[in-house]
């Protein structure tokens, strides 16, 4: 029971907070959702994958992570368009659903609940924490394909429900995020420290600001959002990204061969609730803003309980 009350009160918990801050500021006051939006695409979210991909060392193990990534993204958007299918979605609302069972938390609870698991019981030797490397390592790589893919394929969807696919492929190139990850990649691979510069702790501060602005955003979008609970929709999307989620990376963990802490990262990392940016990119591409922020805020609540059956599946099944 500790465990699930140290993600409640840690974890879950200051995540609400931000979000009802937000749905207060939005019910008082005029806020601009869209002005909100572009701050966290043109800002905050390209100084988050920058500062995270230039300081971050990936080994070629990492591969295999990366793969596995790569396998799960696939599997949900099939998932995602057999699920359509069967409940006779149009397109818009195919490719929102699509993205909130593609696109997980992987940034302000994936990395912070990674970070509090492997520095608890029983994790720590006489004041040390010796597997935090490895996860954190791990998370970062899932953090990285989840990032790439959200501010490119999940665009791609959400514009298909107003657009063509040329229209689509475009809104993806007005995101600088997709130019950001190469420029990350090049920065690392010359022979100069760019953590000196003047410019690295005006990067830091966005990348640090992207957690409660986007959460800030989200509430304020709730505070505009018309509630229905009964939406099968919604909770069929979150059930699909915290039950079928873990249970497809058990199956991928399996496949690569995983063990230890990387299976356990592995597990976790795929058991959190729908990405915030996935309401967020449905407000900048208007399309089933609705049905977005709520499957954010639904899966959000329920992983409270689940998160914790899935911390401690992971230390069950895969032991370190």
């Amino acid at each position: 029971m500790s465990i699930f009350f140290h993600i409640l009160g840690y974890n879950i918990l200051p995540i609400f907070i931000l979000i009802t801050l937000g749905y207060i500021l939005g019910k008082k006051f005029e806020l601009d959702i869209l002005t909100l939006s572009k701050l966290n695409f043109y800002l905050f979210v390209p100084a988050f994958i920058f500062v995270n991909l230039y300081t971050t060392t990936l080994s070629f193990d990492m591969f295999k992570v990366f793969l596995c990534a790569g396998a799960m993204l696939f599997t949900n958007d099939l998932l995602g368009r057999i699920i359509a299918r069967i409940r006779h979605y149009d397109i818009g609302m195919t490719n929102a659903f699509k993205n909130s069972i593609m696109f997980n938390n992987s940034g302000n609870i994936g990395l912070s609940l990674i970070t509090l698991v492997f520095t608890s019981t029983p994790f720590v030797f006489d004041g040390k924490t010796p597997y935090l490397q490895q996860a954190i390592a791990t998370q970062i790589v899932i953090l990285v394909i989840q990032n790439i893919s959200t501010n490119t394929l999940g665009f791609f969807n959400a514009g298909r429900a107003h657009g063509n696919v040329r229209q689509s492929i475009l809104q993806i190139f007005t995101m600088p995020a997709i130019y950001i990850i190469p420029t990350a990649f090049f920065c690392k691979s010359i022979p100069f420290d760019f953590t000196a510069t003047l410019i690295w702790p005006a990067l830091e501060y966005l990348r640090d600001g992207l957690v409660p602005v986007a959460l800030l955003t989200l509430g304020v979008q709730l505070s505009q959002t018309q509630f229905d609970l009964k939406n099968p929709d919604v909770h069929l999307s979150a059930f699909t990204r915290l039950i079928i989620g873990p249970v497809l990376a058990v199956l991928f963990i399996h496949i690569g061969g995983f063990t230890g802490v990387v299976a356990q990262t592995i597990l976790i990392a795929y058991s959190v609730p729908t990405a915030v940016n996935t309401a967020l990119i449905a407000i900048e591409c208007d399309s089933c803003q609705n049905f977005a922020a709520q499957a954010v805020m639904v899966s959000t609540v329920f992983s409270a309980v689940t998160l914790s059956l899935a911390i401690y599946a992971a230390r069950i099944f895969f032991p370190v």
